[in-house]
């Protein structure tokens, strides 16, 4: 536990140091057309994170296994999307960055072989399919996660509440060491998540994750997923990653889809996610992020308990694609509750 206490504590030391260097070399973000906040503020919730994985690694060099190999993943993700948030690079370099580290991945001998019992109790195996099913999941898990940091204290809430749901699997699986890594990523989290909330300095020194530390997110979190739930050693079936990761993953396919329909890139920014459409609707920041975490919350105890009952892997993915149409619905149904409030304020 003390090992704990300490990445928090460096996390939070390597903020304030971050925080500095990044207003010097420009390291930070500027309000625009789509980022409504005030002033600049620095982008080095990712960088601390990172640093603070090294300080841990030095502690419990044994806790997560193949560190070297998700090091260097994760440091090139770093290395691009610092780039990234200083220069605004075009998507084509960021997708070339993430393939190459689901390349190196795979390299490594981590990759989805197996979709679960899907087959009437008779396991699914992909063969060389496999490295193509790793591809997307690396990638739209990236991606998903770097989607929902578009308010105050979201990424950090939910990539928590993920790490936290995976710490209990791995607990649960017997695998305490990996356990202890997910719960040290949580404690990772914290310093950024109570900045970013300006908590309790205020808004003086707040900070953001920025791309680099999304990409890095959402990497770590299809890392663990899949360690958790292929080979001997796995502690869920591969069909319980779907509700850990829910909420991002269902906001992400939501949008992407919407924007294919209107003819633009599934990768083109807009303020139609969820959080947008509910701040839209009337709920403050604080109300949005604290719904948006209950409701991934809840996905993450629900994908638990189906997985301890023992529920077969095609009734979790019908449970699961049902609440995902459940999803769209209920989306719509907010957004046309605003759209609603506004036509009624045009009439009077």
């Amino acid at each position: 536990m003390l090992d704990i206490i300490v990445v928090f504590v460096g996390a939070l030391a390597l903020l304030f140091a971050a925080r500095k260097i990044a207003r010097r070399v420009g390291l930070v973000d500027k309000p625009n057309a789509r980022k409504h906040h005030s002033g600049h503020i620095p982008l080095v919730g990712g960088v601390s994170i990172y640093f603070s994985l090294w300080l841990l690694y030095s502690l419990q060099p044994g806790w997560l296994p193949g560190f070297p190999v998700y090091m260097l993943c994760i440091t090139l993700l770093l290395l691009v999307g610092v780039i990234d948030d200083r220069f605004d690079l075009p998507v084509m370099p960021r997708m070339l960055v993430q393939a190459g580290v689901a390349g190196i991945m795979m390299w490594q001998g981590l990759a989805i072989d197996s979709l679960g019992t899907f087959l009437f109790g008779y396991p699914l195996m992909l063969g060389a399919l496999g490295y193509l099913v790793t591809l997307f999941a690396v990638i739209g898990s990236i991606n998903a996660f770097n989607m929902v940091d578009g308010i105050d204290g979201l990424l950090g809430a939910l990539a928590s509440v993920a790490f936290a749901t995976l710490s209990m699997l791995f607990f649960f699986g017997g695998q305490t060491e990996l356990g202890m890594w997910c719960l040290a990523l949580v404690v990772a989290c914290m310093p950024y998540i109570l900045l970013n909330l300006g908590v309790p300095w205020g808004r003086k020194f707040k900070i953001f994750m920025g791309d680099a530390g999304s990409m890095l997110i959402g990497f770590t979190v299809i890392w663990l997923l899949i360690l958790a739930s292929q080979g001997e050693d796995a502690v869920m079936a591969p069909v319980t990653a779907l509700w850990i990761i829910a909420l991002p993953l269902m906001d992400m396919i939501r949008v992407m889809i919407s924007r294919v329909r209107r003819g633009s890139s599934p990768f083109r920014p807009d303020r139609e996610h969820l959080h947008h459409i509910l701040m839209r609707a009337g709920f403050s920041g604080r109300m949005t992020l604290a719904l948006m975490t209950s409701g991934q919350l809840f996905s993450g105890m629900l994908g638990i308990i189906l997985e301890g009952c023992h529920v077969p892997d095609n009734w979790q993915f019908a449970i699961f694609c049902l609440s995902f149409i459940a999803f769209i619905y209920g989306v719509r149904m907010v957004a046309r509750i605003k759209l609603t409030a506004d036509t009624i304020m045009t009439v009077k």
